[in-house]
């Protein structure tokens, strides 16, 4: 660990009875029978929402045939990002000899999921764990949900959903600004006059691929989980990064913003805010080496994250409405 004193950095050694760690992870371990019930229960649960929630976007007149056919691929692509994301996790979990807790899903009524969360069960060896676990998490995530995106958007060369497409209502967006990112690249249904833009279907919504929606999704959902709040995937990586010092105050400052949002009508923000607060407030426990720095390509992997987590999530014109700087809308171009 370090320690400031007198404009002077010092590494300091922290030593830690063995008993008071393991009676810590024993008191909080979740890898018991109930533990994998509730994680199945959510799983379950989640995937109900998922499925509940893809019926509000489909068309007003569809039959169960339809709602099969459209949601189906909304459906495996949350999925999909799902299952890559959480391969990776242990995979690179199993590297560092890291147990994990069962994972347990999020379960939301807005976008089916709001993402995964679990326990470190045992000791991280080093700095580099606490950093590289959750970056493989999100980086996966990342990476599953932008190919699924371009792919929907490739397969469907019309750009307006094709066959199969669903249509996202601008209620979806109404006080979440944090949805803006999706509203920029599939465009808004109405201009500030209230006029039905060209990419939308009037008293519909806006068509759009459902493997392409569910990337879409998944980005978003993935830079919430990288909100450096606590002990979500963003918060052990600024404790990697910064330190447990600065990692506190950028999870206060976080979770203030997200308190703000919430309390000017932002359900997400809300729903997001209490439960990073409540249940995945505080810190890791210490690794065994906190002192041998990340290195360089680390502290770079960090900022790109955060990076993406900040231009998917920060709040834009497109989130409302359309401007001379936001439109045509990304993927369509001059296609309309």
């Amino acid at each position: 660990m370090e320690e400031q004193m007198d404009d002077i950095k010092k590494q300091v050694c922290m030593v830690q009875p063995k008993s008071e760690i393991d009676f810590q992870f024993e008191s909080t371990k979740l890898s018991t029978p109930w533990g994998y019930i509730i994680a199945t229960l959510l799983g379950v649960t989640t995937l109900g929402t998922i499925a509940l929630t893809s019926g509000f976007f489909v068309k007003p007149d569809a039959t169960f045939d339809d709602y099969i056919s459209d949601v189906l691929p909304l459906f495996g692509g949350f999925v999909t990002i799902l299952g890559v994301s959480e391969i990776a996790t242990r995979w690179t979990a199993g590297r560092y000899g890291v147990k994990l807790s069962p994972s347990f899903l999020v379960p939301s009524n807005w976008t089916g999921c709001l993402g995964v969360v679990n326990n470190y069960e045992s000791i991280l060896p080093n700095k580099k764990a606490l950093f590289d676990i959750p970056a493989a998490r999100t980086t996966s995530a990342y990476v599953t949900s932008s190919l699924l995106a371009i792919t929907g958007f490739l397969l469907d060369g019309s750009f307006n959903g094709g066959d199969n497409a669903l249509y996202v209502r601008p209620q979806f967006f109404y006080n979440n600004p944090l949805f803006s990112f999706i509203q920029y690249v599939i465009g808004p249904y109405a201009d500030e006059l209230g006029n039905v833009l060209p990419q939308a279907v009037e008293g519909v919504g806006v068509p759009v691929d459902p493997l392409a929606f569910a990337g879409l999704l998944g980005i978003v959902v993935t830079s919430l989980n990288l909100f450096p709040c606590g002990r979500l995937e963003g918060g052990r990586i600024a404790q990697a990064l910064f330190g447990r010092k600065a990692a506190t105050l950028l999870s206060f400052a976080a979770s203030l913003l997200l308190g703000i949002g919430g309390l000017s009508g932002s359900v997400v923000c809300l729903a997001w805010g209490l439960f990073s607060t409540f249940f995945r407030g505080g810190e890791e426990l210490p690794a065994k080496d906190e002192i041998t720095p990340l290195g360089d390509g680390r502290y770079i992997w960090g900022y790109v994250l955060a990076v993406i987590c900040f231009l998917t999530l920060f709040p834009n014109s497109a989130g409302t409405f359309p401007s001379s700087f936001y439109t045509p809308p990304y993927f369509r171009g001059d296609s309309l």
